[in-house]
């Protein structure tokens, strides 16, 4: 009895020495730590959510009101004159846009100014006022980015807490401006780096982002609706056997081929439209109108203004939107291709927006074109399309995966991450975002697997630009001296 009393003496003994060693050192530091990022976050998503609320409820007013005035395509020139002249007077900085927050993040630096945010939001609803061809997440995310910024500067914050709450900021904004909180934190951790994630920001940015999308539905802000129809239980190749349909399977796979190389497309055009313009005009505010100019030539060439602005919601019964691309025949055979062509010069003249809303229309109606050809369900081609064009672009194949799962729910989770990994390889080295690292190369032993980020990329990449500035190097040198 003795000797029982003993060992639980000195087991109960051990238990307080463990107790106090654990929990007292670990777990009061995870609760001080998750306290301290809450306390931090919260009113910085709040305000950064209410900013995007505005943003959106301006930007649907815009659109609409452009809808009622149609006779407003023909300043889009004069608009893209007047975005100009705000970034060469009050945007500075700013201008590099989404790029500047996530060199911040890798490098602390000059510093994200806190006029990015108001600049940016009223560049983009003049853009899609008067026609232009753009999205809405680089809005966003500049705003989170800008607000966030702000605040750490009133926290007096370190380098490494304020690379955090610029993560959080990025979080809060996208997952707002598109009402998938989840998306949200793993893109924002997920774009730094490719092949790469550093997890140390994701509480802070699941905070920031639960919050912000909170916000923003506390103003009243609603989202779209997208769904994929009800697929019919057939049987299919050995069903006996598999618990999946191989040829369905096969089928994702090629389409999400198509997908990547659409990604890579559109990423090639937005860099090379502007190197191209950059050289050929040395009066830079002529750059917007010739764009505009285009953009309206394009337009009254076509019949149909389907590829201005947004592509959201419908100017006329019958348009090509986004989500008309969920059904059969909403959508034309190259639809995609003319908004990868509006949406690339739209951005590459100088006009502002984001990027990730016309992927979003260009994955939706390439998935509507591909399930023509390949016989497969349109509104889940359309929905894998809506992703993995993203996913390439931005190299998020992991967010864009949940952001199938949290818009269109977790049925097809399996093919919506086939889809996002298989584009994401297929775009190659090529992003829309140039400040992007490169940690893991997608091709191990390849022409560019020595690059360390995308910017290197588009230099090595550029062939047009690279001929172009051969060439003026080359006229240069026989020009003689003196002339």
């Amino acid at each position: 009895m003795k000797k029982n009393n003993i060992i639980l003496s000195n087991l109960s003994q051990y238990t307080g020495e463990l107790k106090n060693k654990v929990f007292s050192s670990e777990h009061f530091g995870i609760i001080k730590y998750t306290l301290r990022w809450t306390v931090l976050i919260a009113p910085v998503a709040i305000v950064i959510g209410s900013m995007v609320a505005l943003f959106l409820w301006l930007l649907t007013t815009a659109i609409h009101f452009r809808f009622a005035h149609t006779w407003l395509l023909f300043l889009l020139p004069a608009a893209g004159v007047l975005i100009h002249f705000i970034y060469k007077w009050a945007g500075k900085s700013a201008e590099k846009g989404n790029n500047l927050i996530i060199d911040e993040i890798h490098q602390p630096g000059a510093g994200v100014p806190a006029r990015m945010g108001p600049i940016i939001l009223i560049t983009t609803v003049i853009t899609h006022l008067f026609g232009g061809s753009a999205g809405r997440e680089g809005t966003a995310v500049q705003i989170g980015g800008s607000i966030a910024a702000l605040f750490g500067k009133w926290f007096k914050l370190t380098d490494g807490d304020m690379r955090m709450i610029l993560t959080a900021g990025v979080a809060a904004g996208f997952g707002a401006v598109f009402g998938t909180p989840l998306t949200g934190a793993v893109f924002a951790i997920e774009v730094l780096t490719i092949g790469r994630l550093k997890y140390d920001a994701l509480l802070p940015a699941l905070i920031a982002s639960i919050i912000g999308d909170i916000t923003v539905a506390a103003w009243g802000i609603h989202h779209t609706a997208y769904h994929i129809d009800i697929i019919a239980k057939t049987p299919y190749f050995l069903s006996d056997y598999l618990p999946v349909d191989l040829l369905l399977f096969v089928k994702v796979i090629i389409a999400s081929a198509a997908f990547g190389l659409a990604s890579y497309l559109f990423a090639l055009m937005v860099h090379e439209i502007k190197a191209v313009f950059l050289k050929i005009f040395s009066i830079k505010w002529l750059i917007p109108v010739f764009g505009g100019l285009i953009i309206i030539a394009l337009t009254y060439a076509i019949g149909k203004p389907d590829y201005l602005s947004l592509g959201v919601d419908a100017q006329y019964p019958g348009a090509v939107t986004i989500p008309s691309a969920f059904h059969a025949g909403g959508s034309d055979t190259w639809s995609w291709l003319w908004k990868t062509i509006y949406t690339t010069l739209t951005l590459g003249t100088g006009f502002k927006g984001g990027e990730v809303t016309p992927l979003f229309y260009i994955g939706a109606t390439l998935g509507n074109t591909l399930s023509g050809l390949l016989n497969a369900p349109v509104s889940l081609f359309a929905a894998l399309g809506f992703i993995a064009v993203f996913a390439g672009a931005t190299n998020t194949p992991l967010a864009c995966t949940f952001m199938g799962i949290e818009l269109f729910g977790g049925e097809h989770a399996l093919l919506f991450a086939i889809a996002c990994f298989t584009a994401y390889f297929f775009s190659g080295n090529s992003g829309i975002y140039t400040s992007q690292h490169i940690a893991v190369p997608k091709i191990f032993g390849g022409y560019f697997s020595d690059e360390k980020s995308l910017s290197e990329a588009n230099k090595r990449r550029g062939y047009l630009y690279s001929k172009l500035y051969k060439y003026s190097r080359d006229s240069k040198k026989d020009v003689p001296k003196g002339e």
